[in-house]
């Protein structure tokens, strides 16, 4: 296995990741759409469906079975260890989720973007307001569509730069020491802490449809998500 994954090389596997999370894997994982109604269709809001499905992706992720589970089912373009991939299949599969839940069009190339920077937990308001564009204090699909292609390229590129350089340095990680980045394996299992931050960062985002989050790094930390 190569050692060394480039920025390129780390976009190629997000979209990947992006195309099995969203459309699921046959005989594991429905559709999106599908999870996402058995959750609303049991409960009597959207808030109380999206609340949860999180903790129960929490609670089951956080068990080395699960994720070992996943590992020979994932096809990606770039070789991983295999709990590795399984971690940011099942994370970027509760975002995307939970951005369907909060009527986002996730087949959109807007809404794919924002996912990833839910997942990598960078702030991108700047980008956006540099481009002139005001979500005003809600974050909405109509203003979202909005953003243009060259916005959604800087985005994804700071995105690709983030996974890079919070392990790594000069353009190249360590595929041992990306783990972290995206909720590392403890003990064959999830990082909890880690896993809920994303779910928080997610729920604010495309529930809430808080603004604010969009300036938020990975720094974010917001109890909103209770147990059920």
């Amino acid at each position: 296995m190569k050692e060394l994954i480039s920025q390129e090389e780390i976009m190629q596997l997000l979209n990947k990741l992006y195309e099995q999370s969203t459309q699921g894997i046959a005989k594991v994982s429905p559709p999106i759409e599908e999870l996402a109604a058995d959750y609303l269709q049991k409960n009597s809001d959207v808030d109380a469906a999206a609340k949860q499905f999180v903790n129960y992706q929490i609670a089951k992720c956080t068990t080395s079975g699960f994720v070992a589970g996943l590992g020979g089912l994932i096809m990606l373009p770039v070789a991983l260890p295999a709990n590795v991939g399984s971690v940011l299949y099942v994370q970027m599969r509760m975002i995307a989720c939970l951005a369907y839940m909060g009527g986002f069009d996730t087949d959109s190339d807007q809404v794919q973007t924002l996912v990833y920077a839910c997942l990598a937990g960078i702030s991108i308001d700047q980008i956006i307001k540099q481009a002139g564009i005001q979500f005003g204090n809600k974050l909405a699909m109509a203003m979202v569509k909005k953003i243009p292609g060259e916005v959604l390229a800087k985005i994804n590129q700071k995105v690709g730069f983030r996974f890079l350089t919070k392990f790594g340095i000069k353009g190249v990680i360590n595929i041992g020491k990306a783990v972290p980045i995206i909720g590392g394996i403890i003990s064959g299992g999830f990082d909890f802490a880690e896993t809920k931050t994303i779910a928080n960062r997610a729920y604010k985002m495309f529930i809430e449809n808080d603004v604010s989050v969009l300036g938020e790094g990975e720094s974010v930390d917001v109890e909103i998500i209770q147990e059920i």
